[in-house]
């Protein structure tokens, strides 16, 4: 009995599709794998920003500290002003002499951006140059671009100058119902910024003025 031959020819198409290649990505796969790719490459890209900002950022901070701390300036100590009560004592020319109470206000100005500590000083009061009374000022502070006030009282008194400067000056002062005298002092302390940076400041002062016998009054203050 003869076999039937199939009439059937083989699909190229048909077989293809029933033995695919399991090595070959599919369309999808390249799609995802290119995907993954661009994502990973844009968060490396805002990573790096953040790092140059973050860089750019902290360089600024301390360029504006070295700013700061470069300009840090020493503060100022001034006689502002000063009254005379219950006592004013002035001899004449013939037998000069002073005995006067003082009510002074000086002044303490910080411009720097930390707050400014200062320790005990001593504020000495002289004509022509020889010393006639001190003003005691405690310890203290001034805030970061701020401006402190203190008020002392002073007793000046002409008993420490010699007989010669009595004589020929103070009395000569004394007609001419001008008395002059000087200030210093030299407060030492420390800039205080963020108590993070201390830097060693002093306030000195060096101040001239004049006090006017019949108005009894302390004028034309100068200060260096």
């Amino acid at each position: 009995m003869a076999e039937k031959i199939s009439d059937e020819t083989p699909n190229p198409e048909k077989i293809n599709d029933e033995s695919p290649n399991p090595l070959a990505p599919s369309n999808d796969e390249e799609s995802i794998t290119a995907h993954s790719k661009d994502q990973n490459r844009k968060k490396q890209m805002k990573c790096l920003l953040y790092i140059i900002l973050f860089a750019v950022f902290q360089t600024g901070i301390i360029l504006l500290f070295v700013l700061i701390f470069m300009r840090m300036t020493n503060p100022k100590f001034r006689v502002r002003s000063g009254s005379f009560i219950d006592t004013f004592n002035v001899g004449t020319e013939a037998s000069p002499s002073f005995d006067l109470r003082m009510n002074t206000q000086f002044m303490v100005k910080n411009t720097n951006f930390g707050r400014f500590k200062y320790k005990d000083g001593t504020v000495t009061f002289a004509y022509k140059g020889i010393p006639v009374g001190n003003a005691m000022i405690e310890k203290g502070r001034v805030g970061a671009r701020s401006t402190k006030k203190v008020d002392v009282v002073v007793k000046l008194r002409s008993n420490g100058l010699s007989l010669n400067t009595r004589d020929n000056e103070l009395g000569s002062d004394i007609s001419s119902g001008v008395l002059p005298l000087t200030s210093s002092v030299k407060l030492k302390g420390k800039i205080h910024l963020m108590e993070v940076i201390k830097m060693k400041k002093y306030a000195q002062m060096n101040c001239s003025m004049e006090i006017d016998i019949n108005s009894r009054t302390l004028g034309n203050i100068i200060c260096k």
